[in-house]
């Protein structure tokens, strides 16, 4: 089933996320649960996931960005595509990013943009599956 989490979803997003960077520090308990509390009622923020059988197995994260361009329509960024690694090649990472981009098109969003590491072939072939081109605008990032 793919959903939008829920406050009872953030050790199994936890478990994704640790797939994803599996050396990113650990984080205070009390911390993690009040950070996951301000996602989760963040009317402009969705955890995507799809659940088999109470387990989480695939997520991605969109975020709604208010503008005053584009006839004031906001713009969708997702982040943070994973899938399990026993769970890959079944087409959920698809399902969910295609649940997300369906969330930012009601939302009236004028765009939806993705962010993937230069070397990840295999996910831009997921991502253009569901409609992402590369070429129409160029991505930049900074990190401190």
């Amino acid at each position: 089933m793919i959903r939008i989490a829920t406050m009872h979803d953030l050790e199994g997003v936890l478990r994704l996320y640790k797939e994803l960077r599996p050396f990113d520090p650990k984080l205070e308990a009390d911390f993690v649960k009040e950070k996951w509390a301000d996602i989760i009622n963040d009317s402009q923020t969705f955890i995507v996931v799809a659940d088999i059988n109470g387990q989480l197995a695939s997520t991605c994260a969109l975020s709604l960005n208010k503008s005053i361009a584009n006839q004031a329509r906001p713009f969708g960024i997702i982040e943070h595509v994973i899938t399990l690694n026993k769970f890959r090649r079944q087409g959920l990472s698809k399902k969910t990013l295609e649940f997300a981009i369906s969330l930012a098109w009601k939302s009236n969003c004028c765009k939806v943009m993705l962010l993937s590491g230069e070397q990840l072939q295999g996910a831009h072939s997921v991502y253009e599956t569901v409609g992402f081109k590369s070429g129409i605008e160029k991505g930049f990032v900074i990190k401190p």
